[in-house]
């Protein structure tokens, strides 16, 4: 994977632009995609259109058009994972929507909805244009150029939400951030929801999720308990529960399945469903 940051007048609005061509893995292979808080702009350049699944027991799935918008999640989603695909990205930050479409975040949270309903001829035109470069580097570079044209010179998020991401990484200021913010509770939420997509304190346990997430990786013989208290869980079920809840696996069987990307849980297809009734392999999806 090609990953690069955003020119500097972009950096308020983007986290990264990627590129990325996967391997072909076995039938039937799906993948959890863990939340992180953000939002992303995906181009599938090669390979099958993106096809989602509702649970592991869900052998259909739904296919989504590309260019596609995936909003702000505070939970896994699953998809199809076993073909070669080739695409290119964008993770797109807080108040990104509102400056690039004049859309709330909340509107588009917890789904996947195609490009063009949003951006219309333009997507499909900067989808023929990205497919047409073979060059990873200069893809991105197109994809960046594209997006500055409709980005606002200025940043456009709320003072009293940007004062508020930082605050969310430390346990327990949420009722602060609304007095700070000068807003009723009422207007601060909704405030935050329209740049994230999610309430301040579902936004701040996701941030604990990922400090854990982390760290797991980091130090991959560290008990769970001592995690627990690092990442300011209340004990080591507290946080089995959480990681459930983001993940759709326990710690224990992330470790096991070791992901090569963070973010990127390999699983089997059908049979993952199966296996937590034998009370084996990676559980309950």
């Amino acid at each position: 994977m090609l990953v690069i940051l955003p020119r500097p007048a972009l950096r308020p609005f983007i986290g990264r632009l990627w590129a990325s061509t996967s391997t072909r893995r076995p039938a039937g292979t799906r993948e959890h995609v863990l939340p992180t808080g953000q939002m992303h702009m995906v181009f599938r350049l090669a390979g099958d259109a993106l096809r989602l699944f509702a649970d592991a027991d869900d052998a259909r799935g739904t296919r989504v058009a590309t260019p596609v918008l995936g909003g702000a999640r505070t939970s896994f989603y699953i998809k199809e994972a076993a073909d070669p695909v080739l695409s290119v990205g964008v993770q797109l930050l807080p108040g990104a929507l509102q400056a690039l479409f004049g859309v709330s975040a909340a509107e588009l949270a917890g789904r996947h909805t195609p490009l063009s309903e949003l951006w219309g001829a333009t997507a499909d035109t900067l989808l023929q244009q990205l497919a047409e470069q073979s060059d990873p580097r200069r893809q991105l570079f197109l994809l960046e150029s594209a997006l500055a044209a409709h980005f606002p010179a200025e940043p456009t998020l709320h003072p009293s939400v940007r004062r508020a991401l930082g605050a969310c990484t430390r346990p327990g200021r949420i009722d602060e951030m609304v007095v700070e913010s000068r807003y009723s509770h009422r207007g601060f939420i909704a405030l935050f929801r329209q740049a994230t997509g999610m309430s301040p304190k579902r936004y701040a346990r996701l941030m604990r999720f990922q400090a854990l997430l982390a760290s797991l990786r980091e130090h991959p013989a560290a008990s769970l308990g001592a995690l627990a208290y690092g990442a300011g869980y209340s004990d080591q079920a507290h946080l089995t529960r959480e990681f459930r809840e983001f993940a759709g696996v326990t710690p224990a069987q992330y470790r096991l399945l070791a992901p090569a990307a963070a973010h990127h849980v390999e699983l089997p297809g059908p049979q993952a469903g199966q296996i937590h009734s034998r009370q084996a392999g990676i559980g309950h999806l």
